[in-house]
Parts: C-alpha cells; structure tokens; sequence
C-alpha cells in the first residue's frame, strides 16, 4: 500500500486541523483525525512536538533578546524554560531580570525573577529553580 496516498486520502476525508477541536463524536481531535481523547500521543511524538517548541523558543529568543546566546548553558536553559512556560511576551515583561541577565548580575536578576506572580502565585516551586540556575550557574535536578 503506498501510505503517501492514504494519508492524501485522509487529510481529504479528515481533514487538517492545527488545533484541537471536538470531532462529531464528540471526543478532542487535532491533526487529521487524531483521537486525543482515546488515543493521546505516544512519548516519541510528545518529545516531536517539544523539540520544535524549543527551536519556536529560541528563535523568539533570538529576536528579543539578542544577548541571550552570550550566556553561559546553564543560563541559557534557564531563560527558554521560562519562555517555553510564560511565552517571549510574558518572560519580556521581566525587564529587570534580563538587564540583570545582560549585565552579569546574576543575583539581582534572580532576585528580580522571585519578585513577581510567576513565583509567588503560579509556579513557585519552578521559578525557584529557574531562578536558581539564573543565581548559580547550576543546572537545577
């Protein structure tokens, strides 16, 4: 079977939906037909999908803020999990964390990624960790 036909063949019976919608059944879809609710996605196609969000990350990163690169791994890691969480717009709201970030003021830009919702309401426990790998240099465990 030439499976470059049957996928032409469901794309045109299924669809192409990039978002997730209800299907007539009434179970969550996206794709061309894909079943979230009874199927889900398998660990290798979780790990497909992250992998073009970080390269989405950092090429946001690379627009925003340019001296992103210069850091060190550790720092650089740190900066995309919070853009992977917050989106380029929410962790660009962080001005004084990333001219701390810019100027190699680690602890007062981890001071200044403490002093904000994200860590006091949303996710706590994350942007200690963020903030710490931004503090020390240390990939967090």
């Amino acid at each position: 079977m030439n499976r470059a036909d049957l996928l032409d063949l469901l794309i045109a019976e299924e669809g192409l939906r990039l978002k997730p919608y209800v299907c007539t059944a009434g179970k969550l879809t996206i794709g061309i037909g894909r079943n979230l609710d009874d199927v889900g996605i398998t660990e290798d196609e979780a790990r497909t999908l992250a992998l073009h969000d970080i390269a989405r990350v950092e090429h946001e990163l690379d627009a925003a803020v340019s001296f992103w690169r210069g850091l060190d791994e550790v720092r650089q890691l740190a900066l995309c999990s919070m853009v992977f969480q917050l989106g380029i717009g929410g962790a660009t709201r962080f001005v004084q964390m990333l001219a701390g970030l810019r100027e190699g003021d680690f602890n007062a830009a981890a001071e200044a990624a403490l002093d904000s919702k994200w860590a006091r309401q949303d996710t706590p426990a994350r942007a200690h960790r963020v903030a710490e790998m931004i503090r020390t240099g240390v990939r967090a465990a």
